[in-house]
């Protein structure tokens, strides 16, 4: 079994990995399980930043004024999205790492 994401080759079970699983679940069924699992990680991991984005940016926007708050879940990042301050991960990581090299150069 070859796990890919968008035409990138991850990893690959192999067949001794998947007899190992199929001591545990039914070999006709392995590769819906597999599936299901992978899709299930994928979910709560979205799940999760869902809720954490929820927590910051719902007192944020209600703070602004914001009268209109979506409920669908599509919706509500989108307009998070849109606020001009909203930074991703890698741009808050970038952002940290710039005032404390400032700092340590001490500006």
């Amino acid at each position: 079994m070859k796990i890919a994401v968008d035409g990138v080759d991850l990893f690959e079970l192999s067949e001794t990995q998947k007899k190992v699983l199929a001591d545990e679940i039914y070999a006709d069924q392995l590769d819906g399980d597999m599936k299901r699992r992978l899709q299930w990680v994928l979910n709560h991991k979205y799940e999760r930043c869902l809720d954490k984005m929820k927590r910051k940016w719902l007192p944020l926007l209600k703070q602004r004024g914001v009268a209109s708050i979506p409920l669908d879940n599509e919706a509500f990042a989108q307009l998070v999205f849109s606020q001009a301050d909203y930074k991703d991960r890698s741009a808050r990581e970038a952002e940290k790492k710039a005032q404390e090299a400032a700092l340590s150069r001490g500006q």
